[in-house]
Parts: structure tokens; sequence; C-alpha cells
């Protein structure tokens, strides 16, 4: 009588994703770094020392380059290595193109970090590097591409995991967005002008800016989201069912948001109110999201006491969804009358970026990297718990000082006499600011603060662990608990 034995665990290509997940700490440390300074910049302009490659307008991309390419990118190319493998039940699609993906992709931040600084910019938002290195970006992201849906089309298994369309849809897109937006003549070596003038320039700059977010910061996030939640808190995503239409939803709308930067421009109002439209419609699909990834808990609520990976997950849905109810309402164009060019987008923005980006990826990072190195779990359990209420305060501290410093530039911009002119000068908004720009400091410091514990905790693991040819994961999480 023969006895059927289960399937062996396929052996995986790992060795991109440890380099992948080590990087995004590195340069989780080095972007918020950068930041904070910039941050102390505003509160003190002496800080730039006169040195022109330390002036605010020259870190400033530097900084938002760092996070959301640097700390991000590589965080996304870590995590969808990982996941894409382990629901496919296969190896990586060609592993040398794998590596060669991640030295092209430190190329790229490296290009950055040298010639933000020095000037060389095209100056668009999130799309400032020139050229040279936008067509190193282009020929790193199609070998990306072909790695990860190579994987997809060798995969052993029928079905295609919720996480691998938000990770497909968001390299697709990204690519997408990029090519068009970056279109551009050189006139010299570190120099081009936009394919584009005027109005049209700045509709593709903001389809390519706002869709930045809603699918590099987004939809790629969402993929770490239906994959590592399920996993640690070792339950079936809630719904399956609505995963789908949240994928379709989502998007399907967030292509057509970006005119909601414009408003208020020489942007043709039918087009403004187009943006707005779309904005408030994305509200549905991302709460649906938001939902999903909460209710996934269900049953195990009480696992949130002691984990605090589960915690930094959890949370981070929370910000998303706070942010992404706050976007739309902001999207309305009475209300952005009152917060546009304020710090109130500066709170949202980082409502987003430090409590949903932020913490999604820290949260995947400890799931992760402990075992890319052979362990069970990180160094310190309780750094980890540590790092999770210095960072969440430091969000308060942030987020709350922008939306009051914003509302409060906003209500004394538009403050009028009986004749018409102004009862605020521009200089008398910037000096009452100026509190709340301290505050600010003191919530970057607390967050950059936490991500310097998360490193510390990491090479420790590291040092503890092993690299392993090869390390396997548990089978990938179950599908759904309703259909």
């Amino acid at each position: 009588m023969s006895v059927s034995l289960p399937a062996p665990e396929p052996v995986y290509d790992d060795r991109p994703v440890r380099l992948f997940a080590l990087a995004t700490v590195l340069w989780g440390v080095v972007g918020m770094a950068v930041g904070v300074f910039i941050a102390a910049q505003l509160a003190w302009p002496a800080l730039n020392f006169g040195i022109p490659w330390l002036s605010y307008g020259r870190l400033r991309p530097l900084h938002t380059n760092a996070v959301i390419f640097a700390f991000g990118g590589c965080a996304l190319m870590a995590t969808s290595f990982h996941v894409v493998q382990r629901t496919s039940r296969t190896r990586l699609f060609a592993p040398w193109l794998a590596d060669a993906v991640f030295w092209g992709w430190q190329l790229v931040i490296v290009g950055a970090a040298i010639s933000l600084p020095l000037g060389y910019t095209s100056g668009k938002e999130y799309a400032e590097l020139e050229w040279p290195i936008d067509l190193l970006i282009t020929g790193v992201w199609v070998a990306y591409a072909i790695v990860f849906f190579g994987t997809i089309a060798k995969r052993s298994v029928r079905h295609i995991y919720v996480a691998n369309w938000f990770f497909g849809a968001f390299i697709l897109a990204v690519a997408l967005l990029h090519v068009v937006n970056s279109a551009a003549l050189p006139v010299s070596f570190m120099k081009s002008y936009s394919a584009y003038a005027g109005v049209q320039d700045a509709m593709v700059q903001w389809w390519y800016g706002h869709n930045a977010v809603g699918f590099f910061l987004t939809a790629g996030f969402l993929g770490m989201m239906y994959y590592y939640i399920p996993k640690q808190a070792e339950r079936p995503v809630y719904s399956y069912r609505l995963s789908i239409v949240h994928f379709w939803a989502l998007i399907f709308t967030y292509m057509w948001a970006g005119p909601h930067h414009l408003h208020y421009t020489a942007l043709p109002d039918w087009a403004q109110s187009i943006g707005m439209v779309f904005s408030l419609v994305l509200l549905a699909p991302s709460w649906g999201g938001m939902i999903n990834g909460i209710m996934t808990l269900s049953g195990a609520w009480h696992k949130l006491r002691d984990d605090p990976i589960l915690k930094f997950l959890i949370v981070s849905l929370s910000f998303y969804g706070m942010s992404t109810f706050e976007g739309p309402m902001m999207s309305i164009k009475t209300v952005n009358a009152l917060s546009h060019y304020t710090d109130w987008t500066i709170g949202h923005v980082h409502s987003g970026a430090l409590g949903w980006v932020g913490f999604i990826t820290m949260g995947s990072m400890y799931y992760l990297i402990p075992r890319m190195f052979g362990r069970k779990a990180m160094y310190s359990t309780r750094a980890i718990e540590l790092h999770f209420w210095i960072a969440t305060l430091g969000i308060v501290l942030y987020i709350a000082a922008m939306w009051i410093a914003g509302v409060m530039q906003g209500l004394m911009w538009r403050a009028v006499h009986a004749d018409g002119t102004l009862v605020y000068s521009f200089v008398e908004s910037v000096k009452a600011t100026f509190p709340f720009y301290v505050v600010r400091l003191v919530g970057g410091l607390m967050y950059l603060g936490g991500m310097l514990l998360m490193a510390w905790n990491v090479v420790m693991t590291v040092r503890a662990g092993r690299e392993p040819g090869a390390v396997n994961a548990l089978p990938a999480a179950p599908q759904a608990a309703h259909a």
C-alpha cells in the first residue's frame, strides 16, 4: 500500500530579498535624517550654513526621493520578490536579473543623492531626476517587471493571489507614468526640457504626481498588506471577494484624480471637477480595503496586546483610512480654497507617508528579515514595542502640528478688512507658524529615533542569525474566510 507524502516546500531565491530588505532599513534612516534636517531648516534657516548644496530647495527633493524611491522602492522590491515566490510556489524567474535589479536600483539612488544636492533637477515633483538617471530607472524597471511577471508565468499553482495583482498593477502603472511624464529633450549631459509646455505640462505632471502616490505608495503597499497581515495574524483574509472589488475599483479610479492638485489654476474647470469627483469616489474602494485588512483580525484581536508587529500592520491601516478620507475631503474645491499651499497638505501627505507607508513597511520588514536570516523572530521584541510607541507619538505630534498650522495659515491668508485689504502680511503668517515647525521637528526626531532603533535591531538579528542559501517561509496565507 503506497502512502502519498505532502509535496516538499520549494527552494526559493532569497538573496535579492535579503539585499533589498537591508537596503530598506539603511535608506529609511538616511531619508528620514534628511527630512529632520530640512524640518530644522524651516524653523532656523541659518542651518543651511550658506552652503548651496545644503539649502532647503536642494535637500527637500533629496528627502522625498530617498523616502519614496529608496526606502519605499527597496521595501516594495523586497516584499514583491518574497511574496511572489511563496504565493506562486516557485523560484524567481532569472534570479541573476533580480540581483541586477538590486544593484541598478542602488545606482539610481546614489545618482539621485549626488545630482540633487548639486542642483541638477527637472523641477518636476517626485520626478526631479535628470534624463540620464531617468533612462537608468527605465532599464531597471523593465528588468524588475521581467523578473516579477516571469515568476508569475512559471507559477506551479493556477491561482494568482491578490497581493500579486496589486504588485503587478503598481509595476505596470509606474512604468507608464514614468515614461510619459519624463519625456524630455536633452540639451546637455545633465539638462533637459520637458516635452510638454504650460498647463499641459502641469496636467501631465500631476497625473504622474498623484498616481505616484496612488500606485507607488498605495497599490504596492496594499500588496504587502494582503500578505503580511494574514501571515502575522495567522488568519485568512477577511473577504477575498472584497479584495478583488477593492483592486479593480481602486486602480480604475485613481488614474483620474490628479487634477485636484490644480484647483484654481489655468487648468480648465471641467478637468478640475473631474479630478474632484473621482477623488471623492476613491473613498469607497480605499475604505473597503482598510476594512478588509482590519477585519482579518476577526477572532484574533487579543493578539494585538502582545504582538508589536501586528500593531504596526493594523495601525498602518488606521492611518490609511484616515488619509484616504482626508484626501478626498481636501479635493473638494471649497475646502481646497482653504487648504491649498498650506501646511495642512504637508500634514496630510505625512499622515499617509509616516503612518501608512512607514508602518506597513516596518511591520512587513519585522516579519520578513528574521526569516531571511534563519531566525523565527527579531533579536528584541521589546525594541519593536518601543519603536512602535515612539513612532506613533512622533506621527501624532507631526501631523497635528501641520494640521493646526495649515488651517491657521489658510485663515490668515484669506482674512480681509472691510475695504478688501489683507489683515495679515505673509511674514506674519510665517512668524505664527514657527512654534508648529518646532513641534513638527520634535515629532520627526522621534520617528527617526524609532527608525534608528529598528536599524540596531536588524543588525543584531542579522549577526545572531545565519544567511542560508535559500530560506523557506511557511506556505502562503489562506485566501479567504468568506467568499
